[in-house]
Order: C-alpha cells, then structure tokens, then sequence
C-alpha cells in the first residue's frame, strides 16, 4: 500500500481560482458608535460564494471523520514517486488496506481545451460587450452573465465533466504546492436553480470508471462528501471532458466566459458607484488583462497588479466571515477590527482602480518615484571624489591630481548619499548594493574602475525601482547593472538626460525607460533579458544610440510567442520622439527589432533582407512610406545590424 495519495496523471488545465465572488459585498462605512458599526456590517453582509468550495456543514460527521483519518498526512509529491514519501516508522500508513469499493481511480480524461486561449483582444471585448453584456449597466451584470449561461446549458442536460474542489473537503492536512485541487470525474445533470450565475449548484454522481487526480482516493470517501453535499456542487467547479458532442465546447466556452468575468472583470464596487458606460470598463479591463499576457506591462509589474487583487479579494472574504461570526452586540474590540479590515479594503481598491485608469498606470502605480530635494553645489564650492571599495590604496589614487579632495566608502549608498553636484563616484571591482540609485537628483558620474563585468551592481528586491534619475545630467560608466526582483524598468530617466557608457544591463522587468520630456545617451553597452523592450521611449523623449548590442529581450513575456510583438528598442509616438541609432546590433529578440506605435493608418513590416541592404521591404510606395515616417519621427538609422528577430526587424502599427 503507497504512503500517501498519488497524483494519478499531471492536469494540464489547473486551474487556480481566488476564494471570493460576486455576493459576498462589503458595505460602505457606516458612522456613529463603532459597536453599531460592527452590527451593520455583520447583518448586511451575504454568505461568501466561492468557486473553490470552503467545507459545508456536513451530516454524519462522525462517519465522514473516520474516513478522513485515512487522508490526515502531507500528501506524497509526484516527483517522489508511488510509495516513496517519507514516514516515520511509528506512523499510520496514510491510506488502510483498500476496502472492495476503494480500487485505486484511473487518470482523469482531458478537460475541453481553453476555448478564450486563442481569442484576440476584439474579439474577447466584442463576446462581453455585444454578446453578453449588452449595453447593461453594473447592477444587472449579473442577470446579464445567468441569462448567457442558462442559454448555453439548455443545449445539453447531461453529460461528463471533471469537478475540481478544495483538498480541505478531503485532507485534514495537505500542501497546496503538492495538490492545488482534488479532481473527480463526475455526471453532471444541469439543472440550476434560478439564482446568480456565480452560485449556480449542479447534481452530479461518480461517473464510471472511477477517475481522479489522486490514484489512491478511496471512492467511499468521495461517495460520503458527495451525499453530505447532497449530490449538489457549484457548477463553476466543474470542467467539461473532451470526445463529447460539440455542444459542450460551447457549455465550455460558457463556463469559462462566466469564470472569466468574475475572477478578472467583475469588481464587487461595480454596482455600488455610477458608471455611465460599463461597457467601456469591461474593455479597459479586458485591455488590462491582454496588456498582462502579450507582455505590454513587464511581467514583475504585472505579478504586482495580481497580487493586489488576490489580496483585495482575501481581504474581502476575511472581513464577511469575521462579521458573519460576530455576536448580535459586539464589543468595541470587534467593531475596532471591523473598521481596520474595512480600510485595509478601501486602500486596495484605490489601488486597483489606479491600475484600470490608463492614464495612472503609463508606468504602473508607483510615482511619486524621487521625493529627494536636489543638493546642488557644496557651499565651499569644491567637488569630492567618493571612493567605494573595502580598502582604499595608494594604487587607487595614483592617477589622481594633487588636489583632489578624497573620500573613502565600503558601502554604496553611503557614497550616493554623500553626494553633491559635480561629484565623483569611483566604484572598484565587487559586488554592491544601493537603494540611492533610485534618487539621482543631482548631476553625478558613477565610474568603475576596472573590468565591467567585475563591477557588479544589483537591485534591492524588495524595492519597485533600481536606477532612476532626475537629474539635468548624469553618467554611469563602466559598471554591469543587474536587475533582481524589482518591478519597474532597470533604468528609468523620468527627466534631465543620462549617459550610459560601456555597461552592461541585466534586466529582469522592462528595460530602460526614457520618459516624456526626458533624455538619454547609450554608448558601447549591453542590454539583455528584458521582459519588455530592451529601450522604451516615451511620447516626447530622446535618445541617442550608438555601437550597443540589444539582445533576447521580450523573452519571458508570453507563453504566446506569436503575441509577443514589442521590439529591442520600442517608440511611442505622440507627440513623436527623437531617435539616432548608430552602429547598433539588435537580434534574438521574441518580437520585433524596433517597434514604432503611431496614430496612423499604415502597418507594415520590413524585412530583415531588406533592411540589411539599407531598404524597406515591398513596392515603391512602402519604401516612400517608411522614409516618410522615419522623417517624421525625427528618427535616424544608420549602419545598424537587426537580425534573427521572430517577429520582424521594424513594425510600425498604429496605437
């Protein structure tokens, strides 16, 4: 007999859903007594749905308990194996001896396939706002996705699906990362109950063979749960099997539309605030979510944005299961924390909605970046050189004037810190960190001294930026920037001009961002590992290129290589920015070499042969087209190498 539950076959369809939907509100702050208060919420709030079920009140627990104490132990990974996980010699085997109806359950069959996966950003906007929503407003939303949903399921009133629930419901103890859900094969008989679509409840029964995701659940477990639930389980936890009739891809494509909308598109402060066209929010954030999958907002900004709303969501359950448990009289201590959860709520939802405004999130929400006053020029008026290395030798000065006034730091911050305009940083070989790259105010060179590849300096994690400036002049030399776990670009110029010069950039998010107004100057450097353009400039930027190499960027964006359309060096025009690109080798990149976003209604593409030749791809009238447009965006290329880019060497696509 195996020691733990075996995973009977890896699922590729796992699905992992938040524990909140529509239904569980929260009510807006109510005033006066805070015992009051605390009663209020309480009475106002309704029971939590959720499409991952929480354990229900059940009738023969003592029964159902002496088949759980069969699933009390971690369950076994799959990497370890059948009957390899670890026990102690005094332990109970996880599983007893199997009874005649506890054979070990076959592999679950593939579920359909995810029909929205291959839908474009039109066509998900067109299925929300024209087919299904309809013009209505916020409130009826709901009715709105029941009625969608109970058209879809009168095409077929039985059939197989797999039903995917929480391993509380069958694990007193379990890691999440060694099961995410338990999986049964099941007969679904639809036949919901008016309510909302969110709550619809289906009939279902073990469906023949026995299947699963663990090969040694026993089936009498499963048949005692499914009794307690009385054969009823949300219908959004169920997944229809493939090889059935076509009419379950369109039950699928239903089931997925609904789950869609709730998980991502719904917010629970819709129906609560006027909106006088929902429409255009269901499309905003729809664009939110495509601009998350093809890559548009790097892939650590976007990992933020999915943590806030996981958190507002469990937030929002924590608070309505606190309130549903609070006496009819609370104590000041419970409408205390009424009111702190109640906030708590408030702040993610403001910052939530920060990130549907297009307009706050050109860079996510994070500015105010720099909130450091410029120092400006000493009052003896002398510049310092800061030397930052463990020891300071007479070797590191040697080269030095006489006159020169010295100062010597082990940490870099220190150096940054101490820092006025004019100032010098010498950095020698090590590895550093330093949270002031983040607040270049004044205008400073950061040299180092030595090989580049030796001067190594990495982000903080647990900060959003690595390097940003805004200052009218700043210089970084001979120094490799490695980016670690911070979410805005590895280099952003939010004003004033920087120069970079023999670097090398290791970015983990976008890569450098040159901001509306600001400017920048790259010379005989590397940028690489971007998850967004490996140069991003703003509306209204400059920037000056010359002998760089910007390679394997875009990577990491998408698991839809075809998507991934950004480029080495991305321009957003309007109004147009300023472009000289000297000498640049730009390849082995997920999109385009350069990808030019303008109001216009040309797109082409220009080949990569072409463009080695110093020409556009296509007729007469292409090659006028883009020399017209190059004009117009003040952009200059010459004798640069694009090469071995998936996508193309140029895009030029209208915004």
């Amino acid at each position: 007999m195996a020691s733990g539950p075996r995973p009977a076959a890896p699922d590729d369809s796992v699905r992992t859903t938040s524990p909140g939907r529509r239904g569980d509100k929260v009510v807006s702050a109510p005033t006066g007594d805070p015992a009051a208060a605390a009663g209020s919420l309480k009475r106002t709030a309704s029971p939590v749905r959720s499409v991952v079920a929480s354990p229900r009140p059940v009738k023969g627990r003592a029964g159902r308990e002496a088949a759980r104490r069969r699933l009390q132990l971690p369950p076994v990974s799959q990497a370890e194996g059948p009957g390899e996980g670890p026990r102690e010699e005094d332990e109970e085997p996880l599983l007893s001896e199997p009874e005649e109806d506890d054979a070990e359950a076959r592999p679950l069959p593939p579920v359909c396939g995810s029909p929205m996966r291959g839908m474009w950003r039109d066509e998900k906007v067109a299925l929300y706002c024209d087919e299904v929503l309809r013009g209505c407003n916020a409130e009826d939303a709901d009715d709105a996705m029941t009625k969608y949903l109970s058209e879809k399921l009168k095409l077929k009133d039985k059939w197989l699906g797999v039903w995917k629930t929480n391993p509380e419901l069958f694990f007193m103890k379990y890691e999440e990362a060694s099961i995410p859900f338990v999986g049964i094969l099941v007969e679904v008989t639809c036949k919901p109950c008016p309510s909302s679509s969110s709550c619809f409840n289906v009939t279902v029964s073990i469906a023949e063979p026995f299947s699963s995701n663990i090969a040694n659940i026993p089936r009498n477990l499963v048949n005692e749960i499914l009794e307690e639930l009385e054969h009823n389980v949300p219908l959004l936890e169920v997944y229809p099997v493939e090889g059935q009739d076509s009419d379950l891809h369109d039950i699928a494509l239903a089931l997925e539309v609904v789950r869609f909308f709730y998980d991502f598109l719904w917010r629970d402060w819709d129906d609560e605030e006027s909106c006088e066209n929902y429409a255009a929010l269901i499309e905003e954030r729809i664009n939110l979510w495509c601009d998350i999958q093809d890559g548009t907002i790097p892939g650590p900004i976007a990992q933020r944005f999915k943590k806030t709303l996981e958190k507002y969501k469990n937030k929002r359950v924590e608070l309505v299961e606190y309130q549903s448990n609070i006496k009819e009289d609370p104590s000041a201590a419970e409408a205390v924390e009424c009111w702190k959860k109640y906030y708590e709520i408030v702040m993610l939802c403001g910052l939530l909605k920060m990130w549907e405004d297009l307009r706050l999130r050109v860079h996510g929400p994070f500015f105010p970046r720099i909130l450091r006053r410029r120092k400006g020029k000493r009052d003896f008026g002398k510049t310092i050189t800061h030397i930052v290395a463990k020891v300071m030798t007479t070797d590191m000065v040697k080269d030095l004037s006489s006159d020169t006034l010295l100062q010597q730091h082990d940490d870099l911050d220190l150096a940054l810190d101490s820092c006025y305009s004019g100032d010098t940083v010498v950095i020698f070989p090590g590895e550093y960190q330093a949270v002031n790259l983040a607040l270049l105010t004044d205008d400073i060179i950061i040299k180092g001294i030595g090989k580049r590849e030796e001067i190594m300096i990495t982000s903080e994690p647990s900060h959003d930026s690595f390097v940003v400036s805004k200052a009218d002049n700043v210089k970084l030399m001979h120094l490799s920037l490695i980016q670690q776990g911070t979410v805005d670009g590895i280099v952003v110029v939010e004003s004033g001009h920087m120069t970079l010069e023999n670097c090398i950039l290791k970015c983990e998010g976008t890569g450098v961002c040159v901001l509306t107004g600001a400017a920048l100057t790259i010379t005989d450097s590397e940028i690489t590992g971007a998850q967004g353009a490996g140069v991003e400039l703003y509306p209204g930027s400059m920037a000056i290129l010359e002998r760089n190499e910007i390679h394997h960027c875009n990577n990491l964006r998408t698991s839809d290589i075809s998507k991934s359309t950004l480029g080495g060096v991305n321009m957003k025009v309007l109004p147009t920015p300023k472009l000289k690109m000297t000498n640049n080798h730009i390849y082995s990149n997920n999109g385009y070499g350069v990808s030019i976003l303008q109001p216009t209604e040309q797109f082409f593409i220009v080949a990569e042969e072409a463009l080695n030749k110093g020409a556009a791809s296509g007729d007469k009238k292409d090659d006028n087209t883009i020399s017209k447009v190059m004009q117009n965006l003040n952009l200059e290329m010459n004798n640069n190498k694009i090469e071995a880019n998936l996508k193309g060497d140029i895009r030029i696509v209208t915004n």
